[in-house]
């Protein structure tokens, strides 16, 4: 039997991003002379594409002033994300990936994230040979809609049942469930372990050394 695929979810599963995410919507904010939102209700919606997170942050305000917030979020990431530490990985995580390829899984991510964004974490960790599929937010309509799943499955020609999808949201989860692939989830992230579960996901682990562990023993 060939290996499976292993798809993971970026900001809240691999990297912990909280500070940079709300230090970054803050100055979006602001900048158009808004009030930040709350926090929580900042780190919620985290996985969907921007524009969609901008527009639940933002009702009854209209779509040029979302526009603006949503350029000035992606012109301050970079430099706000340098300055918190954009590439902290939650503990872990380096040894479970090189782990999990070195018995054969294939990786692969499906993110919110832009682009730009993936390509500059992926660089500044050393990731280029890493990841067999890379899919964001740019190629792909937002979680939950299962575009990602799909075209990771298909560029690695791998079949729903020897696939996987590993991520912190409900987002994550339904994404998974609309794609016809499992979903296990992580509760170190932006929701929590009691949303992920409403959601389907199953099992939900508490380190990355048991989800390696449990990745390994399902797809290899």
């Amino acid at each position: 039997m060939s290996e499976g695929l292993a798809i993971f979810d970026v900001d809240g599963t691999l990297v912990d991003s909280q500070a940079v995410i709300v230090a970054t919507m803050a100055q979006a904010f602001a900048a158009v002379d808004r009030p930040v939102p709350d926090r929580r209700e900042i780190l919620s919606g985290v996985g969907l594409s921007l524009p969609i997170l901008v527009a639940r942050l933002t009702p009854g305000v209209d779509e040029a002033t979302r526009a603006e917030i949503v350029a000035g979020y992606r012109s301050a990431y970079g430099p706000t994300a340098a300055e918190y530490g954009e590439t902290m990985l939650y503990p872990g995580v380096v040894e479970g990936l090189e782990r999990l390829r070195s018995v054969g899984v294939i990786l692969g991510i499906a993110t919110g994230k832009s682009r730009r964004g993936l390509d500059r974490l992926i660089a500044a960790k050393g990731w280029d040979d890493l990841f067999a599929t890379l899919q964001c937010a740019d190629d792909h309509p937002s979680k939950p809609h299962p575009s990602m799943i799909e075209r990771a499955l298909l560029e690695t020609a791998t079949e729903p049942g020897r696939s996987m999808m590993i991520g912190d949201t409900t987002f994550d989860a339904a994404m998974a469930a609309a794609a016809g692939v499992p979903m296990v989830g992580v509760d170190w992230g932006f929701h929590t372990a009691d949303a992920l579960a409403a959601a389907g996901a199953s099992p939900i682990v508490s380190d990355f050394a048991s989800l390696t562990a449990l990745i390994e023993a399902r797809l290899t």
